[in-house]
C-alpha cells in the first residue's frame, strides 16, 4: 500500500488506515513548491513518503530561517487541520518528493472517529514544539559548523548522501550570511566532510560530519523515540 510509505500511517496499520484511505491521494511535490503561506488556511494535510518539507520564519528584513524539517516520519497540516488552525509559518518543498495528501476536513472527521489515530497526530505534533525548541537553542549556542553538520545528519536520514543545496538555500536553512556559508563549506570540504559542486552537495563522510555535529541531532531523535513510544526517528538510508 503506498500510503504506508509515510512512518506515520503505517503504524495505523491496514484495518484503520482503510477507514479513511480512500480520501487519501498520492501526489507529487516539487523542490521549492508552496505548502502553506505565513497565517494562511491549511487545507490539506500532507504525509510525506520522500523528499523534506521544511517550515521557515520570513523576517521584516527578508531574512529567513529554518525552525522544522518533515519527512516520511512526519506529516504537515495535521495539528492546524484538528484545531481549525492556520499555519504561523512559511512552508516549502525543501526536496522534492511524494506524499499522501488529504482534505483537512476529511482527516479531522477520520480523527474524531479513531482515538488511536488522534493520539498518534497530537503526540507527533508534540514533537514538532520539541524539535523547534531545539532549533532556537542550538542555532543561538552552536557555531555554524556544528549546526551545519546537524543539518546534515537529518538531511543525509531522509534523502542519502547528495542532495540539491545552494550556499544562499543553506544560510537561509540555518539563519547565517551566505558568506559563513561558504567559508564553512570549504573548510568541510578540505577536511573530506563533503563535495560542492553546481548546486548540489555529496556527503562524502558521514562518520566525521556526525563527529563534527552538535548533540542537538541526537537530542531530536531522543525527544520523538520517547514522546512516540519508541518508535525509531527514520528509517537510516543504507548507501
Amino acid at each position: 500500500m503506498p500510503h504506508s510509505k509515510n512512518q506515520l500511517l503505517a503504524r495505523l496499520g491496514a484495518e484503520q488506515l482503510a477507514q479513511f484511505s480512500s480520501h487519501l491521494k498520492v501526489v507529487a511535490l516539487g523542490q521549492g513548491e508552496l505548502i502553506a503561506d505565513t497565517h494562511g488556511n491549511v487545507r490539506k494535510v500532507y504525509f510525506p513518503h520522500s523528499g523534506i518539507i521544511s517550515c521557515i520564519v520570513e523576517m521584516k528584513g527578508g531574512h529567513a530561517i529554518e525552525t522544522g524539517m518533515i519527512g516520511n516520519d512526519g506529516a504537515f497540516g495535521a495539528a492546524q487541520a484538528l484545531d481549525d488552525k492556520v499555519s504561523l509559518n512559511k512552508v516549502t518543498m525543501q526536496v522534492p518528493g511524494s506524499a499522501s495528501a488529504i482534505d483537512a476536513d476529511r482527516l479531522r472527521e477520520a480523527a474524531e472517529r479513531s482515538n488511536a489515530f488522534r493520539t498518534l497526530l497530537i503526540e507527533y505534533e508534540l514533537f514538532m514544539t520539541a524539535q523547534v525548541q531545539q532549533t532556537a537553542a542550538c542555532n543561538a549556542v552552536h557555531s555554524v559548523q556544528t549546526r551545519m553538520c546537524r543539518w546534515l545528519l537529518r538531511m543525509h536520514e531522509l534523502v542519502g548522501n547528495d542532495m540539491p543545496l545552494t550556499q544562499e538555500f543553506l544560510s537561509e536553512m540555518i539563519g547565517v550570511r551566505r558568506s559563513s556559508v561558504t567559508r564553512v563549506a570549504g573548510d568541510m570540504q578540505k577536511a573530506g566532510m563533503i563535495s560542492y559542486t553546481r548546486g548540489r552537495l555529496h556527503i562524502v563522510d558521514i562518520e566525521l560530519v556526525t563527529m563534527n555535529a552538535c548533540e542537538c541531532h541526537d537530542d531530536v531523535r531522543s525527544h520523538y523515540d520517547r514522546i512516540m513510544g519508541g518508535k525509531p526517528y527514520s528509517a537510516t538510508l543504507k548507501l
